[in-house]
């Protein structure tokens, strides 16, 4: 990110309302958005566990695709053979998360992706979105792929987001999560899922560019929302085990090294109906079976200090077995919480390691992961 420079940093259509708000502007992903506020992480990390809160994610990418005749079929069947889920079984209006693979069974990326009548809606993550999207469009052919363009997206998180959306948007009260679906927003049309990234209770909204602003003004006014920014969503991610692309996941780690195994059905499985036929099957249905060598695993630093990503893992004799990928200060739970790679052998909870933070070795303690009970409305 050294690179970048403000001049050529895309800019959120919600760009002037974080600095009206006083939001601290950093660059992500070729965008510049807020790291946060006034009150800081700690407090907004603690109010969208306790209330609710607002997070400006227009900087994530979709990509709309469907078959030249709009059979689902088609489009499912296309999109199957880039990644490792069932789309064929994906009901109308509800999304499934899913990954891209590559030869060599890693993950080029992880996303969202939503059945609609006649295509399917997928969100992937910011800093491949042009690329990506490309390259799916490319590797679908002859089914069309195209990115969704003139839309802002943000992210409404907490116990009390249920509460909030109702009052602007009666016909999103009875969504479950994962459901996906068009809904009016203060009479404007917008895209609405019930799900998110904090593992609590919330909603994504993907309105237009021209009332996005309005729209989240709409929702700051409501006594229970506060603005968060990029710092409160990384340590509320964590907290609830779930992985980022580019940390914890990239182009060199397995869906089963991820531990990410719950969302490959048994219909792209070995022996299934779809038995695999996506990029990487070989190795990915083998380590299915058989297990892989290292696994992603939830991360106890014992004491105070967190410890961070880049950090070594060893064992209680000194060997390197793993490395952290992601690690902070968990507000929730008032500890450090983290995660990484270790060898499987040392990957069963309870399992008391090391890391190496700044030459010394502090003990850790493999964990499961989520490290909060998640307030999914299911």
């Amino acid at each position: 990110m050294s690179d970048e420079t403000e001049d050529t940093l895309k800019k959120s259509p919600l760009d002037a309302l974080h600095r009206e708000m006083g939001g601290k502007m950093v660059p992500f992903a070729g965008w510049e958005m807020p790291l946060n506020y006034g009150p800081g992480i700690l407090k907004e990390h603690i109010h969208t566990r306790t209330a609710a809160s607002l997070f400006d994610v227009s900087h994530m990418g979709a990509v709309l695709v469907r078959s030249i005749d709009e059979n689902m079929a088609i489009a499912a069947g296309a999109l199957e053979q880039l990644m490792p889920i069932d789309l064929h079984g994906l009901e109308e209006d509800r999304q499934r998360y899913g990954f891209l693979t590559n030869e060599r069974g890693g993950i080029i990326d992880d996303l969202m992706i939503a059945r609609r009548s006649g295509h399917f809606y997928l969100v992937i993550n910011a800093g491949q979105a042009e690329t990506l999207t490309w390259e799916i469009a490319e590797r679908l052919h002859p089914v069309m792929a195209g990115p969704v363009r003139g839309r802002a997206m943000f992210a409404l998180q907490g116990p009390r987001a249920g509460e909030v959306m109702s009052a602007i948007a009666p016909e999103t009260e009875d969504m479950r999560f994962m459901d996906f679906r068009e809904a009016w927003v203060l009479d404007v049309m917008c895209m609405v899922s019930r799900s998110g990234y904090s593992g609590e209770d919330g909603f994504e909204i993907s309105a237009p560019v021209e009332y996005a602003e309005h729209i989240a003004r709409t929702i700051l006014d409501h006594p229970d929302v506060e603005p968060a920014g990029l710092g409160a969503r990384d340590s509320l991610r964590l907290e609830a085990g779930l992985c980022l692309h580019g940390n914890d996941i990239d182009r060199t780690t397995t869906p089963v090294e991820a531990g990410l195994n719950w969302a490959i059905p048994k219909v792209r499985r070995r022996g299934g109906q779809r038995e695999g036929g996506f990029p990487g099957a070989e190795r990915i249905l083998a380590e299915l079976e058989d297990g892989a060598t290292r696994r992603l695993v939830g991360l106890r630093p014992q004491g105070r200090a967190p410890v961070r990503s880049g950090a070594v893992l060893r064992d209680q004799n000194g060997g390197e077995i793993g490395v952290v990928t992601s690690g902070v200060f968990g507000p929730t739970v008032e500890a450090p919480v983290a995660m990484g790679y270790v060898a499987i052998e040392h990957a069963k909870p309870g399992t008391e390691i090391q890391a190496e933070v700044r030459g010394k070795a502090l003990p850790v303690v493999v964990t499961k992961m989520p490290f909060i009970t998640p307030g999914y409305k299911r």
